[in-house]
């Protein structure tokens, strides 16, 4: 019939009047709600917009869903999609209700504490074999194990493993096995992913030795960036803290005399162990500690106390460059004082 003027009528359901609806959840155990709990709810709003619970029902039984695994905060939406299942006849599936994602404090997770976009992983650089593993031992565990590929989580994962209490995020835990996937990611790869993050080293001459000089001290694919363009980047200036504990005392001529024997060795530079001879030369020569040459080199390539090795940071820039970067410090120093 027509509806009464001013009335947008929506349709309605109808649950149960008496008894209760049960089911058993897979982490929960046997669930049992009273009907009188379930109201004729809504299923097509005023515009013939279909509302969740009816559309979600529908959606996963057309899809052949066997099992539905979600966060218990849909606990109390399964009674009426098992009203809906009831009604259209469809097969049930087993319902697993996981214990909400606490912060490191035990409490509600917001976005200050990590819970954001998915993609947002991505932006801060993180792989995505890393964000899986991480998710996969918030609420399951296999054993002590804690690293697992995806082979091994296809293979070990079952839904009556999960824990029945809340598991608390971990920003330190993603960080290191982030850091667990990217020492062990290829070069390759590594190359690919970090075009995404201003660098392109796939075609650079240097191409293993810069990655695997660096992947060890980045934790995100923004950090492994960062140390890249450290190495490749001349520095435009010097932390001033660093420039000033580096060139002091015997540093300019030091970083002389050792652009002078960079530039006469008897034999071409090419690997690490190379360069790594030259300073130990130096300081057997000098009769000097490693930091007095060690400091203000790094400051003069870098410009600052952090980064690679000294051996591999040459390498990777070569002598050239390497007394290009010396000469220019000693210029620095020299308009200092």
């Amino acid at each position: 019939g027509t509806p009464p003027e001013g009335v947008e009528p929506v349709i309605r359901i109808k649950a149960p009047l008496d008894g209760n609806i049960i089911f058993d959840d897979g982490i929960k155990g046997e669930i049992c709600i009273s009907a009188s709990e379930v109201d004729d709810f809504v299923i097509a709003r005023a515009g013939g917009v279909p509302t969740y619970n009816f559309v979600v029902a529908i959606d996963d039984a057309l899809m052949g869903l066997t099992d539905v695994i979600r966060g218990d905060d849909h606990l109390y939406n399964t009674p009426k999609q098992i009203v809906v299942y009831e009604a259209l006849g469809f097969d049930m599936p087993k319902f697993y209700h996981v214990a909400m994602i606490n912060n490191e404090q035990g409490k509600k997770l917001s976005k200050r504490d990590g819970a954001t976009d998915v993609m947002e992983y991505k932006t801060l650089g993180y792989l995505p074999e890393a964000l899986l593993n991480f998710l996969v031992r918030l609420g399951w565990s296999h054993g002590d194990q804690e690293i697992f590929s995806v082979e091994e989580m296809i293979e070990l994962f079952d839904p009556k493993d999960i824990n029945k209490s809340s598991s608390n995020y971990n920003l330190d835990k993603l960080l290191w096995l982030n850091a667990h996937y990217i020492k062990n990611s290829s070069n390759n790869k590594l190359a690919q992913m970090l075009k995404d993050f201003g660098v392109d080293i796939e075609n650079h001459d240097k191409l293993e030795l810069l990655l695997d000089a660096t992947k060890e001290r980045g934790k995100t694919l923004v950090e492994l960036a960062n140390q890249i363009n450290l190495i490749l980047n001349a520095p435009a200036e010097y932390n001033p803290k660093a420039s000033k504990k580096a060139f002091k005392g015997t540093a300019r001529e030091y970083l002389e005399e050792f652009a002078n024997m960079l530039k006469n060795w008897d034999s071409t530079l090419h690997t690490p162990p190379e360069y790594h001879a030259v300073i130990d030369k130096f300081v057997a020569d000098k009769e000097i500690g490693f930091g007095k040459i060690g400091q203000p080199l790094r400051v003069s390539l870098l410009g600052a106390m952090t980064g690679s090795g000294l051996d591999e940071i040459m390498a990777i820039l070569g002598v050239d460059e390497t007394i290009n970067r010396i000469q220019k410090a000693i210029e620095f120093i020299d308009n200092r004082d």
